[in-house]
């Protein structure tokens, strides 16, 4: 058994000795998320002190355990106390150096008995084992596991958030014209629309959210509306996801590039122009696009949010309708 009493448990959790349990389980959960070995893979000591901080939790959350170990510490504080004063006083009287040595060796025979008995809790300890330590411990793994989730659920909404624009002439009314149910119609046909946003502060802009990034890519790289008044499709961010998924038009053999002549969609004609994007057919890049995506970016936040709420909204009434059928 590695011995603990070399350790100030206390100083160790940054608490006083007075500090009751709960001050005792803050302290421990505040420095173990830090020095947890999960989040410090590449330090070989996170291990040993993690270690070292659950083994003083265990020993101050239980009373009997504690009184023990502060025996303990007690009298070596008293100790060297006694010998610093030992060390500013050699030059007094044999006499009085020899009777404070013989208390010394008294106190060293109560520490004595007191490290016994402190190491009888913690074999204790070790027998009956402690559900306090492993419920923190636990709490500790499961609030990494939850911030490592959250990380990875942000960075993969990026990949089902696409943003649609179209040009908006001035009393319009032609059936080219895109609203909700039109949008609805066109995108749909790639997978399933979690959420579809029409901005209403910034005409001819749209936001939408698919189930699948596969629905989403595909639509991305593909759609580009009626043949009168094309759409501009990009992603929500503004840069395209690091994966790639083949669009599949008839959930048969998978089309990974379009050969000359070839049309996928015979309502829109193919574009073989150079000048142009062949995604974005009415995109010409350019340096005012910097300065459009500053104007745009505070509509987009707030539309995002909207679709954000959307999804949740629909996440909850299938929850509803489970609990429901079970």
């Amino acid at each position: 058994m590695d011995d603990i009493t070399k350790i100030d448990l206390y100083e160790l959790l940054g608490i006083l000795p007075s500090a009751t349990v709960q001050e005792v389980k803050k302290a421990y959960r505040k420095k173990a998320l830090k020095c947890h070995p999960d989040k410090n893979p590449d330090n070989a000591r996170a291990g040993e002190l993690f270690h070292q901080l659950s083994r003083a939790l265990e020993i101050l959350i239980d009373e009997s355990a504690r009184a023990a170990y502060d025996k303990v510490i007690n009298a070596k504080k008293a100790a060297a106390l006694r010998n610093k004063e030992l060390d500013s006083k050699r030059k007094k009287l044999k006499e009085d150096l020899e009777a404070k040595e013989r208390q010394a060796q008294t106190e060293e025979i109560r520490e004595k008995s007191a490290e016994e008995k402190f190491k009888a809790e913690i074999e204790r300890l070790r027998k009956e084992g402690s559900k306090q330590l492993e419920e923190e411990i636990e709490f500790v793994r499961s609030q990494i596991q939850r911030e490592k989730y959250c990380d990875s659920e942000q960075l993969d909404l990026d990949l089902f958030r696409l943003k649609v624009k179209w040009k908006v002439t001035e009393g319009d009314q032609s059936h080219n014209t895109y609203n909700h149910e039109s949008l609805t119609k066109i995108f749909s046909k790639y997978g399933e629309i979690s959420a579809l946003v029409v901005s209403n502060k910034k005409k001819g802009s749209a936001l939408l959210e698919f189930n699948s990034s596969t629905a989403a890519i595909n639509a991305q790289r593909l759609e580009q509306g009626f043949l009168s008044n094309p759409l501009s499709v990009s992603w929500l961010r503004g840069r395209p996801p690091s994966v790639g998924v083949p669009f599949n038009a008839t959930r048969g053999p998978n089309v990974t590039t379009t050969q000359p002549g070839m049309n996928i969609f015979p309502s829109v004609p193919t574009n073989t122009s150079t000048s142009q994007s062949k995604v974005f057919p009415c995109f010409h890049p350019g340096s005012d696009i910097f300065k459009k995506n500053r104007q745009e970016k505070q509509e987009t936040d707030f539309e995002a949010a909207v679709l954000s709420r959307m999804r949740q909204a629909e996440e909850e009434k299938r929850r509803v309708v489970e609990r429901g059928g079970s």
